[in-house]
């Protein structure tokens, strides 16, 4: 599985209890959320699926949409795979905050 990042800019979002959180894009000062624990998934048929999401400063995955995909059947259980990994959160000066990447998850042929 691979993990990418884009780009380079700042974007205030509502966050999951409904208030508003600013939600960062690595660089500049900002580090990206590293992955402590991931969940590979194992199908019959080889799908990418590519997905736009917020790790949040508890390096938990806050909002994720499905930006690209090779095969819709598998976009559920992409995002509700990638909902179980675990992140350290990205730091600004110092301090975890919510950080915007890209993550692709590769489901393998058997």
């Amino acid at each position: 599985m691979k993990t990418t990042a884009i780009a380079l800019t700042l974007v205030t979002l509502l966050g999951l209890s409904g208030s508003a959180q600013t939600v960062f894009y690595p660089g500049n000062g900002v580090t990206l959320p590293t992955v402590v624990k991931e969940v590979h998934l194992i199908g019959t048929t080889a799908a990418v699926i590519g997905i736009d999401c917020v790790v949040t400063e508890d390096g938990r995955i806050g909002t994720a949409t499905v930006a690209s995909s090779h095969d819709d059947r598998f976009n559920d259980v992409a995002l509700r795979a990638l909902r179980q990994w675990q992140f350290k959160p990205g730091t600004k000066d110092g301090k975890p905050v919510a950080v915007r990447i890209f993550v692709q998850i590769a489901i393998d042929k058997m």
